[in-house]
């Protein structure tokens, strides 16, 4: 098996990279931060543009007919870019939802609209704090309305679409698709510690919304979106720490401390080491998932768990030592290390934390012996 991407896919990354370079500095990143926005519209107006919302969508439906090979490539860059829009809530959590379990006419309906960006989906499962499991949930869903509580819910102030995780008065786990413009829904943005990418608390009463897939098996679908969905959070989790390891690189390069840079010291050059590794297990992991992603591949919950603890751990070390290495100025508003860190303890925690995703790693590697 060949786990590299091809000459094309390298060619869709390097435009990927040059686009976001050009239009999503981390100035941009850096004014929604320091803002009321809770994404830029522009940004997400050209990405949306770019087709990179429906890269896995197929052509019938409005979208470009990629493969998840590419849409991983995209989110390394997005990672990278720090980009403050609702990628990976919409593309990653609700289109997967879709294309998972979504009847012919439900991808009629909305796999078009979130492919061009009109429209923004998310996955509502989380009903506090605690670890993200849809068997628990507890909102109801009975006669085709929707009540209870979720929190937090990725970009749930701004999207308009949900899939929701619920529970049938005979206790049955299923998936629900409700508009979030719709009666019988209310919002409250969230404050997070990353503010360029939002959260919400949504509460539903008697909110109207109909069942995505059948009844029974809204936990196992949504374990499933869950899986894809972290090999590719995975890969922006990958791109936003090589960006913070080169950043800090550079740092290190051109700081000089008694007539010489500071990456010269022996204890510089074992940290920035021992980051690469890091970076580059991840990324290996990160492949294998890209794999069995795109080969829908029995290994694939292995693949994932492995992808999001690494990337996780990759991220976090990348952030933490960016703040570190960066000395005195390395805690202060004006530099951008902080905007490295708020994203990589947003998503660390976005699907479940690596705890979590260790424990489900352990549990499906013993049921395979």
């Amino acid at each position: 098996m060949n786990f590299d991407f091809s000459e094309e896919q390298r060619l869709l990354q390097k435009t990927a990279r040059d686009f976001l370079a050009e239009n999503a500095k981390l100035e941009v990143a850096r004014a929604v931060l320091e803002s009321d926005r809770r994404y830029d519209e522009a940004l997400w107006n050209e990405v949306a543009e770019m087709g990179w919302l429906g890269a896995v969508v197929p052509e019938e439906y409005g979208g470009a007919g990629f493969g998840h090979l590419e849409l991983a490539v995209i989110a390394e860059e997005v990672g990278r870019s720090l980009a403050p829009i609702p990628f990976s809530s919409s593309v990653y959590l609700a289109t997967e939802a879709l294309l998972v379990a979504g009847k012919p006419e439900q991808k009629e309906r909305h796999l078009p609209k979130l492919a061009t960006g009109e429209a923004i989906g998310t996955l509502a499962i989380a009903e506090g704090p605690g670890s993200l499991d849809p068997s628990r949930v507890q909102v109801s869903f009975a006669d085709g309305k929707l009540s209870g509580r979720k929190l937090p819910v990725p970009d749930g102030d701004i999207a308009h679409l949900a899939v929701v995780a619920a529970r049938t008065p005979d206790d049955a786990s299923v998936l629900a698709l409700v508009d979030l413009n719709g009666s019988g829904v209310k919002r409250k943005p969230l404050v997070s510690i990353d503010p360029s990418r939002s959260l919400a608390e949504i509460e539903f009463s008697d909110a109207p919304a109909e069942l995505l897939g059948g009844s029974g098996e809204g936990a196992a679908i949504a374990e499933h979106v869950l899986d894809r969905a972290a090999v590719l959070t995975a890969f922006e989790q990958l791109g936003g720490g090589d960006a913070a390891f080169e950043q800090t690189r550079e740092h290190t390069m051109e700081r000089y401390a008694f007539g010489r840079p500071i990456a010269s010291f022996q204890a510089i050059k074992h940290r920035l080491a021992d980051l690469w590794v890091k970076l580059e297990l991840a990324r290996s992991n990160c492949y294998y998932g890209a794999w069995a992603l795109s080969h829908e591949a029995p290994e694939l919950g292995v693949a994932a768990s492995l992808s999001r603890v690494s990337a996780t751990e990759a991220f976090e070390l990348a952030t933490q030592e960016s703040i570190q290495l960066h000395g005195g100025v390395g805690y202060t508003w004006e530099y951008d290390c902080h905007l490295f860190y708020r994203r990589a303890k947003l998503l660390g925690v976005a699907l479940g934390s690596a705890a979590d995703w260790r424990e489900k790693l352990i549990s499906r590697v013993s049921e395979t012996h």
